[in-house]
């Protein structure tokens, strides 16, 4: 199924839609902008992350190589400010909610990153360029600490659409020690009072953006593939990425392709932690499987803003468990030599054309959805009127659905497998012996009651399947 076919990526940088092709043979460079370790991460969060987590899968069905990080960003203002309220250090403050972040996105199912690469790590890199831009006249000293100088830099506002005139009134990082009031900060002095380093301009901390230029140049060198990120940041964040870098390498551009992820909203309005409007991660999974959070998060196109609603996740819960009974009816069939399910295969694979389809025209997830819940339906069809498949006719079509599966992040349990499928067989061997012996208000008792746990009898004949309908 693998093949590098078409791929057509909608870059932020030029506005279009792309046909992809990597700065390096079949090996894939990906960045994308990772969180704020002050606190839990919430839906919102969860919609960028799950959405690279996809692409980045996509990406290695096609058959890349790719090397994929998402920083983290383990010093900030924010983190300092709680862990004084809190009474602890900084940095341990941002490890708990670096742990807690790590542990939601495995309960996501969040597996393609390579590296979560700490700011703190990278003082070195963040030192050599800031060194680098002074020397080249694009920063300049000031008593309170580092500026990047837009007015040098000619090419500040392209990413953004934005008029150098509106960059140089935007007050960002209010100082009048700055030349500009665009002027953004590469190195903070601060007090000593406060948690910081030493560094050549004075004790402090380093600026939000300079953080992942030296992740990344460390890591890719001058030039990569994919930067991701919310829409939210290309302006200022990710202008002032492109400003350092290119003003420090002198290569361009210094990104590829720029993919950008609408908003999540709630009543319109962004969910925020300062707007106390957002549902964490782990309350949603409280409430829901992950494969119901993915599929909620999934069925939108990305680049269009979404607003969040739990009637739109009971629809999301839905929709994951038509798949996730689709599989285990299709694992319960009895393999045999003979050429039964061929149809079947064959509908599978021209399901995959049209799911790659999708997935090649800029990541079209909600499209690509849809052609696996039109799999699955065909496979509960089968299902309903066959126990049976050919071993040929079963790898095709398993090889399908869970490659579908496989890129949408979504997850299978094995039949039989847990203690409770275990119980749930024994009852329905039960059930089949005292079918057999022709007592007739015991078995149908066993049917109900299983019926009211969400557990689905279907008799062929002496044979019966079960199904979980969650």
């Amino acid at each position: 199924m693998a093949a590098f076919a078409g791929l057509k990526i909608y870059n932020t940088r030029t506005r279009k839609l792309e046909v992809f092709r990597p700065l390096t043979g079949n090996r894939v460079f990906m960045f994308v902008c990772g969180p704020t370790v002050y606190d839990y991460s919430h839906v919102g969060h969860a919609r960028v992350f799950v959405f690279f987590d996809t692409v980045a899968k996509w990406l290695r069905k096609l058959g890349y190589s790719v090397f994929y990080i998402v920083n983290i960003t383990d010093v900030d203002d924010k983190i300092v400010n709680r862990a004084a309220d809190e009474g602890t250090h900084p940095l341990e403050l941002a490890r708990r909610f670096e742990s807690a972040f790590l542990e939601d996105m495995a309960s996501l199912n969040v597996t393609a990153p390579n590296l979560y690469a700490r700011a703190s790590d990278y003082l070195k890199e963040i030192f050599e360029q800031i060194k680098g831009l002074i020397s080249k006249g694009y920063a300049y000293v000031t008593p309170t600490g580092v500026y990047f100088d837009i007015t040098k830099f000619g090419d500040y506002g392209k990413l953004s659409r934005r008029k150098p005139e509106e960059l140089r009134v935007h007050r960002i990082e209010p100082d009048s020690n700055k030349r500009n009031p665009g002027d953004f900060a590469l190195w903070r002095v601060r007090p000593r009072t406060e948690f910081g380093w030493e560094s050549p301009w004075g004790y402090g901390r380093p600026g939000w953006h300079i953080e992942d230029t030296a992740i990344t140049i460390r890591h890719f060198g001058p030039q990569y593939d994919i930067h991701g990120g919310a829409v939210e940041l290309i302006f200022p964040h990710h202008e002032a990425e492109v400003a350092q870098a290119e003003a420090y390498t002198g290569v361009k551009p210094f990104v590829n392709y720029w993919v950008h992820v609408g908003l999540l909203t709630v009543d319109g309005v962004k969910m925020s932690k300062s707007l106390g409007n957002y549902v964490t991660v782990r309350d949603a999974l409280s409430r829901y499987s992950a494969n119901a959070l993915r599929i909620f998060i999934l069925q939108n196109h990305y680049r269009k803003p979404v607003d969040f609603s739990w009637e739109l996740l009971d629809s999301a819960a839905k929709a994951a468990s038509k798949v996730e009974v689709a599989h285990q009816r299709l694992m319960q069939l009895e393999r045999v030599d003979e050429g039964v399910g061929d149809e079947l295969a064959a509908s599978a694979e021209r399901v995959w054309e049209g799911f790659a389809e999708a997935m090649n025209n800029d990541f079209n997830t909600p499209v690509a959805l849809s052609h696996l819940y039109d799999l699955a339906s065909s496979i509960n069809d089968f299902t309903n009127k066959h126990l049976k498949i050919s071993a040929k006719a079963f790898d095709r079509v398993r090889k399908v659905f869970e490659g579908m599966a496989e890129v949408m992040g979504l997850t299978f349990q094995a039949p039989g497998a847990g203690d409770v499928e275990e119980f749930i067989k024994l009852l329905v061997d039960v059930r089949s012996e005292l079918r057999a012996r022709k007592v007739w208000d015991l078995a149908d008792m066993i049917r109900e009651r299983l019926k009211e746990l969400g557990v689905e009898l279907q008799d062929s004949g002496k044979e019966t399947r079960w199904v979980i309908r969650r």
